[in-house]
């Protein structure tokens, strides 16, 4: 093949590929439906209403201001952390907000939009246990969720520490209190969750300092550039019009049993 034919060749995939991108808003709306990936196992960001056992949360609230916006139905598709991005990669769900915190390592693989929540990731320990800081945790057994960036925060603060993963944050949760391991890390959000659920019983420490600071946005391919701009575009004007702040109020606000209050904008990620 001549150069100039490979050059044609070329411009004509680089040209398809950015079709399929432009096209990609247009395929949702023509089918009516949002696919939107989500763990339903993570409360308060998405787990069953207890009597309607609906899906619903913080996530939740987003995937549906992405569809409103469209006009479309929305349509939740559970997935596990570990298959968060090979689910979008393959094209099984149109975007994700799982939780998704922003990594060099998925930052190659998938694109992220702004970040509409920061998290801080920490470790606990059973207070018989006498630990009081991450450090305590060198050469001992620390569990968290596979593939989560809780795992990539262990193995990057406490080298030494020997990292076992679950399937998902209960499990990891109850390995500790059954003593198969000495630490449990996850977002400070959900150890304040455990923390209340064993307090009369079994109670628990959260050590400080944190491991990371850990910036969500929702998962969208990489080649999907007019996606992109759109879900950020609505995440700005959630922003602005203060709809991000009433769903954080919602779902963690001081009126909640976690009663944080929100010390961050949705900004874009700076890796």
């Amino acid at each position: 093949m001549s150069i100039f034919k490979k050059s044609v060749l070329a411009a004509a995939l680089l040209a398809a590929s950015f079709s399929a991108a432009a096209d990609q808003l247009a395929d949702i709306k023509q089918k009516g439906t949002l696919i939107c990936g989500t763990l339903g196992t993570a409360e308060p960001f998405s787990f069953p209403n207890p009597s309607t056992r609906e899906i619903q949360g913080y996530d939740v609230d987003f995937c549906k201001a992405v569809a409103k916006s469209l006009g479309v139905k929305l349509e939740l598709k559970m997935i596990s952390v570990a298959a968060r991005v090979p689910e979008l990669q393959q094209n099984r769900v149109d975007i994700v907000a799982a939780n998704l915190g922003w990594t060099a390592e998925r930052a190659q693989q998938i694109a992220f939009s702004d970040a509409y929540y920061v998290s801080l990731q920490k470790v606990a320990a059973k207070r018989t246990s006498g630990l009081k800081a991450p450090a305590d945790l060198a050469g001992k057994r620390v569990s968290a969720t596979k593939g989560s960036t809780s795992e990539i925060a262990v193995r990057q603060a406490i080298p030494t520490a020997s990292t076992i993963t679950f399937q998902d944050p209960p499990a990891a949760f109850l390995a500790m209190q059954q003593g198969k391991v000495e630490g449990f890390a996850v977002s400070e959000l959900m150890l304040v969750k455990f923390q209340q659920q064993v307090e009369g019983s079994s109670p628990i420490d959260i050590l400080t300092p944190a491991l990371s600071n850990e910036y969500w946005g929702i998962g969208i391919r990489k080649e999907e550039t007019g996606m992109i701009k759109y879900v950020n575009g609505v995440l700005e004007g959630m922003e602005k019009s203060g709809e991000a702040k009433q769903i954080f109020d919602k779902w963690l606000g001081t009126g909640t049993q976690y009663k944080l209050q929100r010390g961050f904008k949705i900004e874009p990620i700076k890796g």
